[in-house]
């Protein structure tokens, strides 16, 4: 029997150990640290609201005695019954809007807000201080955030599909909906609560018109009702042609008559269902998706149409700039800022225009997109890709903040130095009336949420970022580890340096010296550099990198396509010499020699395939560096990461292989020493490609 009540107790410790991940960065366990513990529990005897109970103060003050009862093991109560010791919920008018302030005073903790939101995420702040045992005592912060609209777009489809979804299918049960409401939908609505996101786009900006039946808005106004007490607000992607396809309407030319007064009467039934939609997001004349330049029209003209619609219901239009045009002797680069530049000023009020951070595709290294910094009578929302679609999907670890920031904090000089790419799209180089900032999500139906349990700190990051672009990548970092992974000092240190170093890891894995789009077709899996043929020019990958028998690149200087003459001077100056160009933007803009002696004293060859060796050697490195925290954080999840760490070395030994091989086709040169020749062909390489492309 003793046996019997021993083996019990050890499955029970294991049980309780064992962590899927599912909790993200909200788990509210009991802190170990007992003098942290003491310092919150004198503010922490109960909760008292003193503003008007509306749903989201209701959610707050729930999560709040959720988080408070968790980490500190003790219960709260509802009302006081001291004069201090207690938090205290209540509105200060003062504040920026959905701002918050948390002060220690009369020996009471006070989180005001300027509205409702504004006490959530104080709530949420107040305990994010206490999940990394942070001070409160003698506390007094202000915060507000700087972009209005933070929002998630999903690339999610009716069938439960997502496009460039790699952790399950759609977390939107849609055959179920609107009768049964799965518990992770507010489950996902607190996450991004947590971090202050306040908008989700729920569907694929490859939009199926069903969205706007009478079918689908029960649905959509079912996940409205979930996520509005947690002050999010919903979107959906329209299909521009839905007048035709819903109606047998004779066209969807915007100017006509009869499709703006069918687009009026469908805003009209969409708000009826959801009072506080947020509006439309809308990819038009992009990748085959209709748009008004199929009736002669320009973008702005259908952005207004729409507009004009949701007007009445202070509605927003948010439309794409990812936009291009399959021109073999173009350059995609300068696609979206040949067809947006031009409508500067013509876009209504209630339009914001989503351009992508750079100008490609959302590629492991960008040059920030041209667009910011060149509309200044147009806001424009930056769109980040949170999901991994260019950057090893759900088996490759790479921390993203790095990239956002990188983005973020380069100089538009549109306004003089210091007009960042941050600056320009929170308003203050521009002064825009609404802000906006979107990412493509990276949830699905996978237990843990993103499938690499590491990519969760990219929606965390993400977050944050959109709360405030101030924050350091390292910061946000050590933040999400502490309330993810673990407190103790080392591991925490070890981990955030293998976060922060992993995404130029990937870079020089996959394509160092600014090479770019040499991605598979399709899905964009694994190196295919020796793609020609596809459907369009600008999807291959030849397309990009030019490589031949005399070097490799894309001239985007003023003897090449000039893309680089879409930037501000100053701008232009940073790149535009191959002699002083930086190496990650090396070959975004020259078509540099083989044999070209670079500022780190090797040949572009040389380095280029230098770089390719050392990231192999450095994913071999952050496996070496996760085995040292084996023993500090939970046992399923180190499992899980690891497995996925021995994934990534294999597929960085297919990437520099692949591309080493084929670019040494034009180079005719030895892989430098000390590095060996890779033992497998070519011929081989290209195999396991073909097999990653198979449906």
């Amino acid at each position: 029997m003793k046996n019997l009540i021993l083996i019990c107790l050890i499955l029970n410790v294991c049980v309780a150990h064992a962590d899927d991940g599912y909790r993200l960065w909200l788990k509210y366990d009991l802190l170990s640290d007992a003098s942290k513990r003491a310092e919150y529990q004198r503010f922490s005897t109960f909760i008292e609201v003193r503003t008007e109970p509306t749903p989201v103060v209701q959610t707050a003050q729930a999560e709040l005695k959720r988080g408070i009862e968790g980490l500190l093991g003790a219960k709260v109560g509802a009302t006081a019954k001291l004069k201090g010791g207690g938090i205290i919920l209540q509105k200060n008018e003062s504040l920026p809007e959905e701002g918050y302030r948390i002060e220690s005073k009369d020996d009471n903790l006070f989180i005001s807000g300027k509205d409702e939101r504004g006490i959530l995420y104080g709530c949420f702040e107040l305990l994010r201080l206490m999940q990394t045992e942070s001070p409160v005592s003698g506390i007094k912060i202000e915060q507000a955030p700087k972009i209005r609209l933070r929002m998630l777009n999903h690339w999610d489809n009716p069938l439960g599909t997502i496009e460039r979804g790699y952790a399950g299918a759609s977390l939107w049960k849609w055959y179920e909906l609107p009768e049964t409401i799965d518990p992770r939908y507010q489950d996902y609505a607190r996450a991004n609560a947590s971090i202050g996101i306040n908008a989700v786009a729920i569907n694929n900006v490859n939009a199926s018109a069903r969205f706007l039946t009478t079918e689908y808005l029960s649905k959509v106004k079912a996940l409205a009702d979930v996520f509005r007490p947690y002050g999010i607000q919903v979107f959906l992607s329209i299909n521009f042609a839905s007048p035709k396809i819903l109606d047998k309407l004779p066209n969807s030319d915007p100017l006509d008559p009869d499709v703006r007064k069918w687009w009026q009467e469908k805003a009209k039934e969409v708000y009826r269902y959801i009072p506080d939609f947020g509006g439309f997001l809308v990819k038009a004349n992009s990748e085959g998706e209709p748009g008004p330049q199929e009736h002669g029209r320009t973008h702005a003209d259908g952005a207004n149409m729409l507009a004009e619609a949701l007007r009445p219901f202070n509605g927003k239009v948010i439309w794409r700039a990812f936009v291009y045009s399959p021109d073999p002797a173009g350059d995609r680069f300068r696609e979206a800022y040949n067809e947006f530049k031009p409508l500067d000023g013509l876009f209504d009020k209630n339009v914001v225009v989503q351009v992508k951070n750079g100008p490609i595709d959302f590629q492991p290294r960008e040059p920030f997109h041209p667009l910011f910094g060149a509309m200044p009578k147009t806001p424009l929302a930056m769109e980040f890709q949170i999901t991994q679609e260019y950057l090893g999907f759900s088996t490759n670890l790479v921390y993203l903040a790095t990239l956002f920031k990188e983005c973020l904090e380069a100089d538009t000089y549109a306004s003089g130095k210091g007009s960042t790419v941050a600056k320009v799209v929170d308003g203050s180089v521009h002064q825009y009336a609404f802000t906006a900032i979107a990412g493509v999500a990276n949830t699905g139906s996978d237990r843990n949420w993103t499938g690499h349990l590491m990519s969760q700190a990219n929606w965390y990051a993400y977050g944050r970022l959109a709360w405030d672009h101030t924050l350091s990548e390292a910061q946000i970092a050590d933040e999400w580890i502490k309330m993810t992974w673990t407190k103790a000092p080392a591991a925490v240190l070890t981990i955030k340096n293998l976060m922060l170093r992993s995404r130029e890891i990937y870079v020089n894995h996959t394509t160092p010296l600014g090479l770019h789009h040499v991605m598979g077709q399709g899905i964009h899996f694994g190196p295919e550099p020796w793609l020609s043929r596809s459907a369009r020019p600008d999807w291959t990958s030849i397309y990009y990198h030019r490589a031949d028998s005399a070097g490799i690149g894309f001239n985007r200087t003023v003897t090449g396509s000039n893309a680089l003459g879409l930037y501000h001077p100053e701008v232009q100056k940073q790149w535009n010499n191959p002699e002083t160009c930086d190496l990650n933007y090396l070959l975004w803009f020259h078509h540099v020699g083989w044999n070209k002696r670079l500022s780190t004293g090797k040949s572009l060859w040389d380095e280029f395939s230098a770089r390719y060796y050392q990231g192999v050697e450095e994913v071999g490195w952050m496996q070496e560096e996760w085995a040292k925290v084996r023993d500090m954080v939970d046992p399923e999840m180190y499992a899980d990461v690891a497995g996925r760490l021995a994934v990534q070395y294999r597929e960085a030994l297919n990437w520099r292989d692949a591309c080493v091989l084929y670019f040494q086709t034009f180079s005719k040169k030895p892989v430098p020493a000390p590095f060996q020749q890779p033992t497998r062909t070519l011929e081989d390489l290209k195999k396991i490609v073909e097999i990653y492309q198979l449906k």
